[in-house]
């Protein structure tokens, strides 16, 4: 396909991505191109022509006027200048930032912190300082660790390795000890090795690695208790602002199954035991002592709520603790249910149609190293498929990735590359080709998106764990029925069968009391649309949810129904200031909002404060923390007591990193990289229908999928919908036959 000037535009937006390095996303290639594509130091303006070294920042500096390394552009525009110019700013932020972050980490390591050094040098003489090598060390002996280990008084300290070949010389011997004691290439980036790192440069030569014993006992008590002093600040949260008790409960390979029970509180999750239970049956008599016992050791006036999943033995469970402990709320995984409204809306009809054909296209890329290779020049070597926490959020991610690559595909299958290859005459690479080059086809898949995306942002809510979700998860589904709503054009036979599955999915798991008040004791909601206080059944569930919280207290009820709520309803005092109105208007990222809003402006109702703040304060997700079965595997030596202080320090230390990861790096939580299992039917299609033992078997070799099946839950017999989506039709449709 040739223009009027005889040129192939799809071929010639091939070739143009060869004018910047892959993976490159930095502004300044707006306005500068590599004169070379081996040599990424020399650029070429695109407004001027000039032609210099010093890559890509040289040219910002160029457009940028800034003076000094290279010549200011002249043609080019204010607007140009500020984006160069905000651009090498946030650079040298970034740059500082990351500076910040490694004196931080190495002012943390104190090896002298709480030795007695002193007593030590008394003893044994004066300790010398660890040598650092300087620019004539280079010419010194070579780094030698097995001449080191049979003659420590020869050993150089690590941090002689300033030259390039000393460098890569420790670099081979650390990489020896990893491939050869199978470590995990991701164990690099964690920060407790960089942390050894640097200990082990401030010790300096003779450094002895601990023995085995030394790791199993004294080492691993010590580290157990570290880790328990790190949680000595949200213990203390728990007596002012109440905490959640989570049970999250796997099945391995093996079908061996644990339960895991954490804490949650405004302060993040912390993991507090692990039980194998592969013995047991696990009867809602069973749960419900499990879960208690731990309600009586961490205080069962700290706890507010249990959260599970909606399994028939915990809804059983949570009746138990109804009678013994009727203050206690017990909810539904709101990641859970979320999870089964969009397994049930991609099973529509229309939607689950497009959902076959991205699967199609993706499974025929990914099937032949050639169609792959394309793909990936194309993109820049940016993967279709991407793994993410469930498989519907695989199912959003992968779409929402192939649409991100809908022109790249396209100049693909277009180009003449593409002609040429074999695989391009087969059948399967024809439906492909019509699928790809199909204008219905591309704007079907935006209109599943937009169905899909105001669920999956809630689902991102209830994962996350930047701000306390119990608060805000009512609210949000309220929201996202009004975006579907608007995404199928209004027409109620789009958006009914999607409102009927979001509505029985949500009964009884996601409109409790508990959620119904939270969602009535959030400003953002409540300021924003007073009718909410004239709804009878949100007024009835608030009403029962004061019931509970202050069970047996009728003084306190009434003091929060008939006195209290009236001031909070009519803005009357402290919740009447314009700073406190300002304060609730935004919800993102507003940890205001989620309880602190209410002990700045509630002291006025205490009653009604003390509940808000706990309440608004609780999470609505029991499944956000990884499985741990990597902690038990090959610690079949280890007795009890060892491996559970184990899978203490290894399974709090994995919730730090990952709510740190969260709430610094704005990390996707529906997005999973490490769960590649869960993208197969992306990449080889469907199991067939076979033998029921095996099929059995191939499900349970995927231990790392966090699978949801409905029959496993309580809730009214499902009806079959069928919806008939009204997509754009083909326009301008290429023909296959054309081109082969």
């Amino acid at each position: 396909m040739c223009n009027e000037d005889g040129v192939n535009p799809l071929k010639e937006t091939i070739e143009r991505s060869f004018i910047r390095p892959r993976n490159s996303n930095d502004v300044g290639w707006e306005f500068g191109v590599l004169c070379n594509p081996k040599n990424v130091d020399k650029v070429k303006c695109k407004l001027c022509g000039k032609e210099f070294y010093g890559g890509i920042y040289r040219m910002k500096e160029h457009i940028t006027h800034v003076k000094g390394n290279v010549s200011a552009g002249p043609v080019s525009s204010k607007a140009d200048q500020e984006k160069c110019k905000q651009e090498i700013l946030d650079a040298k932020e970034k740059k500082g930032l990351t500076r910040k972050h490694e004196q931080e980490m190495r002012a943390e390591v104190n090896i002298n912190k709480g030795s007695n050094v002193e007593e030590l040098e008394r003893e044994l003489g004066t300790l010398k300082s660890p040598h650092f090598q300087g620019p004539i060390d280079q010419y010194a002996t070579s780094i030698n660790p097995e001449a080191s280990l049979a003659a420590q008084a020869g050993q150089q300290n690590i941090h002689d390795a300033i030259s390039k070949e000393k460098t890569h010389a420790v670099r081979q011997y650390f990489a020896r000890w990893m491939y050869e004691a199978n470590v995990a290439f991701k164990a690099i980036d964690n920060e407790s090795f960089r942390l050894f790192c640097e200990a082990l440069g401030q010790f300096g030569p003779g450094w002895v690695p601990p023995n085995q014993y030394q790791l199993r006992g004294p080492l691993l008590i010590e580290e157990q208790k570290r880790t328990k002093e790190k949680l000595k600040s949200l213990e203390e949260e728990w007596e002012t602002e109440g905490c959640s008790v989570m049970i999250d409960a796997w099945s391995d390979m093996k079908r061996r199954s644990i339960m895991n029970l954490y804490v949650n509180s405004r302060g993040g999750t912390c993991f507090l035991s692990s039980k194998d239970t592969s013995k047991d049956f696990h009867t809602g008599e069973y749960i419900f002592n499990y879960i208690d016992q731990w309600i009586e050791d961490i205080g069962a006036a700290k706890v507010v709520q249990v959260v599970t999943d909606n399994a028939t033995n915990n809804v059983a469970a949570a009746k138990m603790l109804k009678q013994k402990r009727p203050n206690i709320f017990w909810t539904g995984c709101a990641a859970h249910t979320i999870d089964l409204m969009l397994e049930g809306i991609s099973k529509l009809p229309g939607i689950a149609k497009i959902i076959d054909q991205a699967k199609a296209v993706t499974i025929f890329i990914y099937a032949h190293h050639t169609t792959l290779s394309m793909m990936r020049t194309c993109t820049k070597n940016r993967d279709i498929v991407r793994p993410g926490a469930t498989r519907f959020a695989t199912c959003f991610l992968t779409m929402q990735s192939l649409y991100d690559k809908k022109a790249q595909l396209m100049s693909m299958f277009g180009s003449d590359e593409w002609h040429s290859c074999k695989h391009s005459k087969c059948l399967k690479c024809k439906n492909t080709f019509d699928t790809i080059m199909s204008h219905g086809f591309w704007s079907s898949v935006n209109v599943v998106l937009k169905i899909f995306s105001p669920l999956v942002k809630v689902l991102r809510l209830a994962d996350g764990e930047k701000v306390p979700s119990l608060g805000f998860i009512y609210g949000e589904i309220i929201e996202a029925k009004n975006s579907i709503k608007e995404a199928s054009n209004h027409l109620e036979k789009n958006y009914l069968p999607i409102f009927r599955i979001i509505d029985e999915k949500m009964k009884d798991r996601l409109d409790t009391p508990l959620h119904v008040a939270a969602y009535f004791l959030n400003p953002y909601y409540f300021y924003k649309d007073p009718e909410i206080q004239k709804d009878y059944e949100v007024m009835e569930r608030f009403i029962a949810c004061v019931e509970t919280y202050y069970h047996g207290d009728f003084e306190k009820q009434n003091r929060v129904v008939n006195q209290e709520f009236g001031l909070y309803k009519s803005k009357s005092g402290s919740f009447g200031r314009t700073l406190a109105l300002k304060g609730c208007e935004i919800k993102d990222d507003n940890d205001m909002i989620s309880g602190n809003w209410w002990s700045t402006y509630g002291c006025g109702t205490p009653t009604l404060q003390k509940m808000a703040t706990r309440i608004l304060a609780l999470t609505s997700n029991s499944s956000g923390c990884e499985r741990n079965w990597s902690c038990f595997e090959g610690r079949n030596r280890l007795d009890v007591n060892r491996l559970n202080s184990l899978v203490y320090v290894q399974f709090n230390a994995k919730l730090f990193k990952k709510q740190k990861k969260i709430r610094e790096q704005n990390a996707d939580v529906i997005f999973d990289d490490g769960n590649e299992d869960i993208v197969e039917e992306w990449l080889v299609g469907r199991i067939p229908d076979i033998d029921n033992d095996l099929s059995l078997l191939l499900v349970t070799q995927a231990p790392r999928i966090r699978d949801l099946y409905d029959d496993d839950f309580e809730s009214e017999e499902d009806e079959e919908y069928v919806v008939d989506m009204e997509f754009e039709p083909d326009i301008n449709h290429l023909c296959y036959s054309n081109k082969i």
